[in-house]
């Protein structure tokens, strides 16, 4: 068990496309939270399926990214300023890695960094293609 993450496409007939897959990116899942507060916790399900009912902890909860969205994403990864976030189930802090040899990454890179950008260029394609991109989670 753990923070699993995921981004897809829905388009106008509500057909979903998977667009990136992560495992315990526990910043990235921060920022995600901290748009969904910022969005005003939208939550297109039943209230009361919300952890206790509620509008409850940012889990199992999709929320929707814009071209602004991705835009200031793309920024904060850049500058690596993602919100330090933790929880039980969220793994070691995701900026602090080594690679196989143990080597730590050049100043400015973290793990996921490569996977975060091309999640952008790609939810940007989708949604210039007038399909939704939404981010969600589970843990």
């Amino acid at each position: 068990m753990g923070l699993d993450m995921y981004a897809y496409t829905k388009d106008s007939n509500g057909e979903e496309e998977s667009l990136a897959d992560w495992r315990k990116h526990n910043r990235l899942h921060g920022w995600m939270e901290e748009l969904w507060e910022d969005k005003g916790r939208p939550y297109e399900g039943n209230l009361d399926d919300l952890n206790g009912g509620g509008m409850g902890e940012f889990n199992c909860v999709p929320v929707e990214l814009t071209l602004e969205d991705l835009d200031q994403l793309e920024v904060d990864i850049n500058e690596k300023v993602l919100p330090e976030t933790g929880g039980f189930f969220f793994g070691d802090d995701s900026f602090d890695w080594e690679d196989d040899d143990g080597n730590k990454p050049k100043e400015g890179d973290y793990y996921y960094k490569q996977t975060d950008l091309q999640f952008i260029e790609d939810a940007r394609k989708a949604i210039n293609k007038e399909k939704k991109v939404y981010y969600n989670s589970w843990w």
